[in-house]
């Protein structure tokens, strides 16, 4: 199973094991998914650089079937889609046809094409073709807007959107969409698996209905739980704006769904046919409302929603505090040093300890916008924020004679130790 602990994966693993088969998982990082999941067996390793069919040898060993699962929406400098999704999958097959695999199950998406000019939807449909020219027994599904319990990419954006206090904002909101269940995604692949559809077949999995992003969105808020709220209308160039800022995040490591991918494939639509998966016999597939029905409104996801949005302020708030911290720092080295001094430090030793003050500040505010220095820059923070509180009550305890002295050292401390909660242990 490729991809076995993501959005897809997951529910498709476990739906697997619960089934009675063995499951072996790959992907990039899967030290969290062996403690939580210690029914799978985990094999780690970056699928985009097994580009030779002799690289996927070792991981075919006792295995009858494959379950590809991996994606990634667009390039970063964490992603090579063109190396993820089809060169490595190209490789794979060959592998898969020198050992004799039973069947491959390639997940792709509605509407990709050979034609089109995103390179998901592009090299998604590269690896379809290259299967299906394969001798392999195959089964290619491709589902709609998948709906599922995990917050992840779409599904959180889907959450987040739907939680705002007081109006909805969308670019346009009429793009055509139709929505898939997990459970009916994870349900498909074990029924090609067990040969329970005709293989050899490409499968589009969507409801029967389709609806306006709008309307699912507006349907989430009321699964949600939240009152109506007016959906308000964003000009085109605030969609630009926002992909070229979530593209930028993407260089920093975070994976932002709302990238210039998302919204082109968004402005085109997420539509396809169930005709044939109906025709072969596959089972019903949940509309939009059965769906919502059959997953959890809870508590925690209306804390996420609400929460999820002030995200990206958090970060750049604790950003700035640090960066301005020590600028100010920087720039008023000289004032800064005389706090010291008039309190009988030398002039040289008083420089030279604000200074080094001030650019470990500087240091911790840019590490805190990469997305793998997060954890290690909160933890920083909180070590730093308490150095300053000790050194602050050693070297200058009169600053607690003023009220807002215990105010400006102790509250960054408190938030920052609040954050860290937040920010550390996320996937």
């Amino acid at each position: 199973m490729l991809g076995a602990y993501g959005l897809i994966g997951l529910p498709v693993s476990l739906k697997l094991v619960d089934a009675g088969h063995c499951v072996t998982g790959l992907g990039r990082d899967v030290a969290r998914a062996r403690i939580s999941y210690p029914q799978v067996t985990w094999n780690e390793q970056d699928i985009a650089y097994l580009t030779d069919a002799s690289a996927w040898l070792p991981f075919l060993s006792d295995v009858d079937a494959v379950v590809n699962c991996a994606g990634a929406l667009q390039d970063s400098p964490r992603d090579n889609l063109h190396a993820l999704q089809f060169e490595a999958m190209k490789a794979l097959f060959e592998a898969c046809e020198r050992v004799g695999i039973k069947q491959v199950v390639q997940i792709s998406a509605v509407g990709v094409s050979l034609e089109s000019n995103v390179t998901f939807s592009h090299t998604k449909a590269q690896a379809d073709a290259a299967l299906a020219a394969s001798n392999l027994p195959w089964t290619i599904l491709r589902p709609g807007l998948v709906l599922a319990p995990n917050a992840y990419g779409g599904t959180a954006l889907l959450r987040g959107l739907a939680s705002f206090p007081f109006a909805i904002p969308l670019l346009d909101g009429q793009q055509r969409v139709q929505t898939v269940s997990i459970d009916d995604v994870a349900e498909a692949v074990l029924a090609a698996i067990e040969g329970r559809v005709r293989d050899r077949t490409i499968y589009d999995l969507v409801e029967s209905d389709t609806h306006s992003l709008q309307e699912v969105i507006l349907a989430f808020r009321s699964w949600l739980g939240h009152p109506p709220a007016p959906v308000v209308k964003m000009p085109s160039w605030f969609g630009v704006l926002t992909g070229r800022l979530g593209d930028l995040l993407s260089y920093l490591g975070w994976r932002s769904p709302l990238r210039t991918t998302a919204i082109l494939q968004l402005g085109v639509g997420v539509v396809g046919d169930a005709s044939t998966w109906r025709k072969e016999g596959g089972h019903r597939l949940r509309s939009l409302d059965e769906s919502l029905r059959h997953l959890p409104a809870t508590v925690q996801e209306r804390w996420f929603g609400r929460m999820w949005l002030l995200k990206p302020a958090i970060i750049a708030v604790l950003s700035f505090f640090w960066l301005a911290s020590g600028m100010i720092g920087l720039v008023e080295l000289d004032s800064a040093s005389a706090l010291l001094t008039e309190r009988g430090w030398g002039r040289e030793m008083a420089m030279l300890a604000v200074l080094c003050g001030s650019l470990i500040d500087i240091v911790l505010g840019a590490m805190i916008l990469v997305r793998r220095f997060v954890k290690a820059a909160v933890s920083g923070m909180i070590g730093v924020t308490a150095l300053y509180l000790m050194a602050a009550t050693l070297f200058t305890p009169d600053i607690w004679l003023d009220p807002l002295g215990p105010l400006i050292k102790v509250i960054p401390g408190a938030f920052l130790a609040l954050v860290a909660c937040a920010l550390a242990e996320e996937r």
